[in-house]
């Protein structure tokens, strides 16, 4: 596999998935990891992957299902790494990456048609007077300056067919902005899972999963996850999902 400058292949070992990366642009990190094991994975059907990155969600979902899963990203790089990445792991009959902006998805994807639509999206709110990463490649993954929240719910309603699923990674400080735009977009709020760094710590990520024009009853809060133990160690679960049992 050809690697350009300043790229590395990573690997997950709990799924047995290589991934083309760089220190030059954005790389998947915990968050990319704990996405694709929150949602319940339909094993056949079609997936989708906005805000797709490097494509780490979506290779990482691929061992766990025969779906067809297509990534959408916005910049180049990105989606040229995934695409390597994609035919280093043998997946290119099940994996398809679209390089575009996420709101003419449409254009490639059916509207109503998605089993899973999974992102990790920019978490930032894009605001004039707020700092931002000087490497462009890193606001625009990190910052809502190409698409935002509104946005990614509003394209994965028009993806999902009726009773299709949402998962989504954000930050606990924007769960009531969530929970109102899902709603307001057919997206019916099922299971929230906070993560915590440490014991005794804030929760500094979210999970949360919804369903298209599901019913608005059975929201359910799950047990806490905490990322690592007073040793500084991966906890057991977090362990197992980055190395496997």
């Amino acid at each position: 596999m050809q690697l350009n400058e300043h790229e590395r292949i990573d690997q997950l070992y709990a799924q047995g998935i290589q991934i083309i990366q760089s220190a030059n642009v954005f790389s998947f990190s915990l968050d990319a990891v704990l996405l694709a094991n929150f949602p319940n994975i339909p094993k056949k059907g079609t997936i989708v992957d906005l805000c797709a990155g490097n494509g780490a969600v979506g290779l990482f979902i691929s061992k766990k299902t025969k779906a067809h899963i297509y990534q959408v990203e916005l910049q180049e790089k990105l989606a040229d790494m995934a695409k390597r990445s994609i035919a280093l792991n043998h997946l290119t009959e099940q994996m398809t990456v679209y390089q575009m902006d996420l709101k003419d998805s449409h254009k490639q994807l059916a509207p109503d048609s998605v089993d899973l639509l999974v992102c990790n999206p920019p978490y930032f709110e894009n605001i004039p007077t707020g700092v931002k990463n000087p490497n462009p490649h890193l606001a625009i993954a990190r910052h809502e300056i190409h698409t935002n929240l509104e946005e990614v719910l509003a394209t994965s309603s028009r993806l999902l067919k009726m009773n299709g699923r949402f998962a989504m990674v954000h930050r606990p400080d924007r769960f009531l902005e969530i929970l109102e735009k899902m709603q307001k977009h057919r997206l019916a709020p099922k299971r929230v899972q906070f993560v915590y760094p440490k014991e005794g710590k804030e929760a500094n990520i979210l999970l949360i999963e919804g369903i298209k024009d599901g019913k608005t009853t059975g929201f359910k809060v799950l047990p806490p996850l905490t990322t690592y133990d007073q040793t500084g160690e991966y906890t057991p679960a977090v362990h197992e999902m980055l190395y496997g049992r």
